[in-house]
C-alpha cells in the first residue's frame, strides 16, 4: 500500500464536506472515483458509507495495485476492485457492462485536474454528463482559480511549478469547468474552502 501524506491529511477533511452529498441508503448506491491514486480516500470513505458500492480507478498500474492493496488489507466489501480508465478516451474504450448512462449518484475527483492536460477535464466532464443520475453530483477537490484570480502566493508559485514540469498542466479556473458543465448538462452548485488553500466544487447533472 503506497501513503502519501497529502492524502492521509485532507482525507478526513474531504469527508466531512462529501457527507453531505452521498444519498442516503435505499435503492442503489454507486460511486466512482476517476483517479483513486494511492487509494487512501476511498479506503476512508467507503466505511462510513457501507450502503454505497464503491468503484475506484487509476491510469497508473502502480497505483492500481495500491488500491487493491487497501481493498484487501482493509477488508473492504463494499468497494470493487480498481478499473483502468483513461479519462481522455471515449467513454465506450473503458466502461464495462455495469456502466450504464444514468447509473452513477456521485463521481469523486480529487486532486487530478491540475496535473493533467486539458483533455482530462474535458473527460470528466464528458463522463459525468453521460453516467451521473438525474441530480447527481461531480465532486472535485483540489486548487482552483477563480474567475482569472488565483489566491494566496502559494497557489501562484505552485501553478508555475506545475506549468514549467508541463505547459499542459495548470491550476484551473473555475468559470472554465463551469462551461464544461454546461457543455454536460450538469450546473456549478457550490464551493467549499479547504484546508492548505483548497476546495471542494459541487456540480450537478440537471
Amino acid at each position: 500500500m503506497l501513503v502519501a501524506s497529502a492524502a492521509e491529511r485532507n482525507k478526513q477533511p474531504i469527508l466531512e464536506v462529501l457527507q453531505h452529498y452521498i444519498p442516503p441508503a435505499g435503492g442503489t448506491r454507486q460511486i466512482l472515483e476517476i483517479a483513486s491514486g494511492t487509494g487512501q480516500h476511498i479506503a476512508h470513505f467507503a466505511p462510513h458509507f457501507p450502503h454505497v458500492t464503491w468503484q475506484p480507478s487509476d491510469i497508473d498500474p502502480v497505483y492500481i495495485k495500491s488500491i487493491s492493496a487497501f481493498i484487501t488489507g482493509k477488508h473492504l466489501k463494499n468497494v470493487l476492485q480498481p478499473m483502468v480508465i483513461d479519462i481522455t478516451k471515449p467513454i465506450q474504450k473503458w466502461a464495462n457492462q455495469n456502466m450504464k448512462p444514468e447509473s452513477y449518484d456521485l463521481i469523486l475527483n480529487s486532486n487530478m485536474v491540475h496535473i493533467s492536460p486539458w483533455e482530462t477535464s474535458l473527460g470528466l466532464f464528458k463522463t459525468a454528463g453521460y453516467l451521473l443520475k438525474p441530480h447527481g453530483v461531480l465532486f472535485m477537490y483540489g486548487p482552483f482559480r477563480i474567475d482569472g484570480v488565483l489566491t494566496p502566493e502559494s497557489n501562484v508559485h505552485f501553478d508555475a511549478s506545475l506549468r514549467s514540469q508541463n505547459p499542459t498542466w495548470g491550476v484551473r479556473d473555475i468559470c472554465d469547468l463551469k462551461q464544461l458543465a454546461k457543455q454536460n448538462d450538469l450546473v456549478y452548485e457550490k464551493m467549499v474552502d479547504m484546508p492548505a488553500n483548497n476546495k471542494c466544487v459541487i456540480f450537478r447533472k440537471i
